[in-house]
């Protein structure tokens, strides 16, 4: 990236629009780190991503399952999935939103 972006809040990047057939939105991308916003990621398994990949919990609780193990997560949670690994959320409240971060290269 060839300059700083400017800071976003919360509630704007709540409000971005979804791409078609997409759960969350670009904020800003520079090489291998993406950052996104899903204001209403899936429920249940996600298809595994070939990278690894960050979740700040923005808002609500839930559950956060890797494999066979169940987290309760909330607010300001930081979440872990390597690439190729099985995840996803369950039993969340209305308004469980997730900042994602993709970084590195696919694997």
């Amino acid at each position: 990236m060839d300059h700083t972006p400017l800071p976003i809040a919360l509630v704007a990047a709540q409000g971005l629009p979804l791409p078609d057939g997409r759960r969350s939105v670009e904020v800003f991308r520079d090489g291998d780190l993406e950052v996104r916003m899903a204001a209403s990621p899936s429920r249940g398994p996600q298809v595994p991503h070939d990278r690894d990949e960050l979740y700040i919990v923005a808002a609500g609780n839930g559950h956060y399952r890797v494999g066979d193990t169940v987290t309760a997560v909330g607010t300001g949670d930081l979440l872990f999935a390597a690439a190729h690994a099985p995840h996803g959320f369950e039993d969340c409240s209305d308004d469980f939103s997730v900042w994602v971060i993709f970084y590195g290269p696919q694997k």
